[in-house]
Order: structure tokens, then C-alpha cells, then sequence
């Protein structure tokens, strides 16, 4: 077996949203959501070419280009801060066997997290359903009761599941949200289209995270869909050859959402066109734009005429 994991390292672009200091961290602000619709927001990963994590990084050392204009970093925060979660795990009939490693990652998952996220359950088979019942929790006994809420049957329906996750974190109160997505093939049951899905994952302001987990000769096995999902995002593909692999897989994904740093900015673009805009963050030291930032592409401009 060689199964996908997709992992979207983040970027948040919060329009309508903004972010206000609160304390002091690595001689910066620590931020907290509050009311500006003109700043956006970005939450990144930066690692160096070898994938390891660079800590310590300033506001200096960043650089952010909307549709080819530089601008000028507003806010940042360097801080390890809680986040909102989602885990929207496959609970269709092909994954029975897999289903005590999965839960058994996912556990460690949340081990490694900060002890302050607040998390979610969507399970999925040919229908997707909150696994909790809560909104959120940060109680692990809770999660993997979530997680075992009812046997493995039926078809996939990832997309639908992603949607579900997607609005699902319309409620949630971290600045940093993210969806971790588990699934071991190809939608074959979903309501909602792939392309639907998608624009509606690049409206959001989440990182999506996906783990893969298939057979080679799984039929509905689709790296690509959870590559591009991944991509949108600002995250990264994990392919992971055995099902050993998944609990380093999933600490990862832990430990790149608690790695993450925040930059925002006030766009220099005074129309509210409703367009995309195209961001692309780099970041280094000593005048060398040498680390690899991953971050989303961009973010849709509010709408509603000039400002």
C-alpha cells in the first residue's frame, strides 16, 4: 500500500476580519481577531530546503507582493497560538481495516497539538455527519468517541465532507483555523463538484490538510484532487508508505500548525471588486529570500465598489 497524505501548511486570509495586539512575543505583537475589513491575513509556514521548521524569524524578514506591488507588513505574530481544527475523517467500507491506525494517529494528532485548540469530528461515508455533540472540544475521550461513532460502510463522499468542515469553521473563535482531511480514494458520491468544492476551499480562510491512505490498486484512488486541495491552500503533499507511518504524519501536520507565523497587511488595491488577488510571501535573512514559505495563493477582494 502506498497512501497519500496531502498536507496544506497555511495561509488565512481573513477579509473582514482584522488582528489586534495583545502581549508581547519575540519582539512582537501577539494578535487577536477583531473588526477591519481592509487587512489581510496570512498565516505561513517557513522551512528551509531540507523541510526542517525556522523558528525566530522578524517582520523584517518578510517580503509580500499583491498582483506585483510590494506591501508593507502591518501586523505579525510569531507565536505558538490555538487554533481552530477539523478532523474530517473517511468512515466509508474500504477502510475498515484501517480504521485503529487512523484513530490511533488521530489520538496522537491531538497529543501533539495545543492543549487550547478547539476541534471538531466530520465523519464521512456517502453522507457526511458531525461527529461530536458539540460544536467544539479540546477532550481527546471526546474525539475518539467521535471517531468510532459508527462502523465503516458505504461509499465516499469527500467533497461533500470538505464543504461541511468549510462552514463548520464559520463558528469558530481561533485566529488560525485549519481542516485535516483523511480519506483513502477518489469522491464517488458527493453532491457537490470537484471545482465547486474548490473555489469554495480557496473562499475560506482554513489550511487544509490531507492524508491519502489507499491500495495501489484501488481504482478510486486520487492523489491529484488531494494534491490541488493541498496546493490551494497553501499546504503540502505527505505520502506516506505504510499505515506505521501515519501517527509522524499526523505530529507533522501538529507541529506545522504550531510552527506557523502570522503576517497581515492593509492592501494598497482601494477597489472592492470582489476579484482575486494573487499574494505571493517570501521570506530570509540577510538580504537572501532563500526559505521556502508555504502559503496560499491569494485571496478574493471584498466587493461592494471603491473604499
Amino acid at each position: 500500500m502506498r497512501p497519500l497524505l496531502a498536507v496544506t501548511l497555511s495561509s488565512l486570509v481573513l477579509a473582514g476580519s482584522a488582528l489586534v495586539s495583545a502581549q508581547q512575543g519575540r519582539d512582537e505583537p501577539h494578535l487577536s481577531v477583531a473588526v477591519d475589513v481592509d487587512l489581510v491575513v496570512f498565516n505561513v509556514t517557513v522551512t528551509d530546503r531540507r523541510g526542517r521548521s525556522i523558528p525566530d524569524l522578524q517582520r523584517t524578514d518578510f517580503h509580500i507582493d499583491e498582483d506585483g506591488r510590494a506591501q508593507d507588513v502591518a501586523l505579525f505574530d510569531a507565536n505558538d497560538v490555538p487554533a481552530s481544527v477539523g478532523l474530517i475523517v473517511d468512515n466509508s467500507g474500504s477502510m475498515a481495516d484501517k480504521r485503529a491506525d487512523v484513530v490511533g494517529a488521530a489520538l496522537a494528532f491531538v497529543a501533539a497539538s495545543n492543549p487550547r485548540d478547539e476541534m471538531f469530528v466530520v465523519n464521512f461515508n456517502e453522507h457526511a455527519y458531525m461527529g461530536l455533540p458539540v460544536p467544539f472540544t479540546s477532550d481527546a475521550r471526546q474525539i475518539h468517541a467521535a471517531l468510532l461513532q459508527r462502523p465503516p460502510t458505504g461509499l465516499t463522499a469527500l467533497y461533500d465532507a470538505l464543504a461541511l468542515g468549510i462552514d463548520h469553521l464559520q463558528a469558530a473563535t481561533r485566529d488560525r483555523k485549519a481542516l485535516v482531511v483523511l480519506s483513502d480514494g477518489g469522491d464517488n458520491a458527493s453532491r457537490r463538484s470537484l471545482d465547486e468544492v474548490l473555489r469554495y476551499a480557496r473562499q475560506s480562510n482554513a489550511t487544509i490538510y490531507t492524508i491519502g491512505i489507499y491500495d495501489e490498486v484501488d481504482r478510486d484512488k486520487d492523489p491529484r484532487t488531494l494534491r490541488k486541495i493541498a496546493g490551494l491552500s497553501g499546504g503540502r503533499a505527505y505520502f506516506p508508505r505504510a499505515l506505521d507511518d501515519l501517527e509522524r504524519v499526523w505530529r507533522d501536520i501538529a507541529g506545522g500548525i504550531r510552527n506557523q507565523y502570522t503576517v497581515a497587511y492593509h492592501s494598497s488595491n482601494p477597489i472592492r471588486d470582489g476579484a482575486f488577488r494573487r499574494v505571493t510571501i517570501t521570506a530570509g535573512r540577510n538580504g537572501k529570500r532563500d526559505l521556502r514559505v508555504a502559503a496560499r495563493d491569494g485571496y478574493f477582494a471584498p466587493g461592494g465598489g471603491p473604499r
